[in-house]
């Protein structure tokens, strides 16, 4: 149950706050509504220094600097793609302690999803349903967006990623040009680019993790990537090993630069009451299964490939378990709409915490050590 778990997670005062104060009023809204009234909060705060200021005096955690893809990440948290769709809130991510964020998914064709309601929250499992169907305002929007935080002069110091999807019009023999136009136009605007071909919410999409799809849409942006932005595949944690296995094969001919692990699954731990909607599972049910996945992946490229790890992570034991697994970098979502703003800076602390037990200097001293 809820009670049970916020007690073995962060106690801190601002933790309390929140869940005290600011989350019932969230959790009594449904759960897109009050997803939208917090980004509109981040919109606002984003565009005033000084909120942003205050933001990383109480919320900003202890630097553990990460180097991967030729980038420098202040630390190894990040924020997961679906949070922000159309970077309505770009400078915030940083202020609130993030060591990169991941924008999107972004489409070509800016689209309205899936009919609503399409996110439900399982509170007692601390989990989210989302059936979205990548919303939002299309690339062309998006690339507007963010060069209006550049001329502004709000651009984050840490890693800005972008998480290219397919448009739902768009056939799938056609995909490939389709997430080339998004790449295209944004190229110039980010520092990485995930391909998200696993997403269970646009028909038919997880059919583009084939590897002769697959292949098809990476040879296309490579072939466009004259900026060397790197660029990494969002793999399902529905996918079988051999399926896996397949898309490792692409990552040498294709020069894919890491595979973030994973996706929402559509698989249910019963089917009783929300579990029965359909749409993405993420959040603490999840945690088990992506973490297989990162340690398969770790092992089966000999760590050759670096991973960033999505799925589950509450609590610095949950950071330690995928890093120790084989990720390089993790992402979370669900952790921070149950445990509020301050997880950031709980995690970073307590793998700061580990890290000094352990007699290591850096994360990438405990990457993979328990595969």
């Amino acid at each position: 149950m809820l009670d049970a778990a916020v007690a073995r997670h962060d106690n801190s005062p601002v933790s309390w706050l929140y869940k005290t104060f600011v989350r019932p009023n969230f959790f009594d809204r449904d759960s897109e509504e009050a997803h939208n009234l917090v980004l509109n909060q981040l919109s606002w705060a984003a565009q005033r220094r000084w909120a942003l200021g205050l933001a990383r005096r109480f919320l900003c955690g202890p630097s553990l600097p990460v180097k991967l893809f030729g980038l420098t990440f202040p630390n190894p948290i990040g924020l997961a793609a679906g949070m922000d769709k159309a970077g309505a809130a770009v400078p915030a991510w940083e202020a609130l302690g993030f060591g990169f964020n991941e924008l999107g998914g972004v489409t070509r064709y800016g689209q309205p999803g899936n009919p609503k309601p399409r996110m439900f929250r399982v509170i007692e499992d601390e989990a989210l349903i989302n059936r979205m169907g990548f919303n939002n305002p299309g690339a062309d929007a998006m690339a507007e967006r963010l060069l209006d935080w550049r001329d502004d002069s709000r651009w984050p110091a840490h890693p800005v990623g972008i998480n290219l999807g397919k448009s739902k019009v768009t056939p799938l023999d056609k995909a490939p040009e389709d997430y080339l136009y998004s790449f295209q136009l944004l190229k110039g605007l980010a520092d990485f680019f995930v391909v998200n071909v696993s997403s269970p919410n646009t028909p038919n999409l997880r059919q583009l993790q084939d590897k002769d799809a697959l292949a098809e849409i990476l040879s296309a942006l490579q072939e466009a990537n004259d900026t060397q932005r790197p660029i990494l595949v969002k793999v399902a944690p529905d996918l079988g090993f051999d399926a896996l296995d397949e898309i490792l094969e692409l990552i040498e001919p294709h020069q894919i630069a890491g595979l973030v692990a994973t996706n929402t699954t559509i698989e249910r731990p019963s089917e009783n009451g929300l579990y029965a909607e359909t749409g993405g599972l993420s959040g603490r049910p999840l945690a088990t299964r992506s973490t297989e996945v990162i340690r398969y992946l770790y092992q089966q490229a000999k760590g050759a490939v670096p991973l960033i790890g999505v799925g589950g992570i509450f609590t610095a034991e949950d950071a330690w378990e995928k890093i120790t697994a084989g990720a390089s970098l993790l992402q979370i979502y669900s952790s921070l709409v149950y445990e509020g703003p301050q997880v950031t800076r709980t995690i970073l602390t307590g793998l700061a915490e580990r890290l000094a037990k352990e007699g290591m200097s850096h994360i990438r001293d405990a990457v993979g050590i328990s595969s």
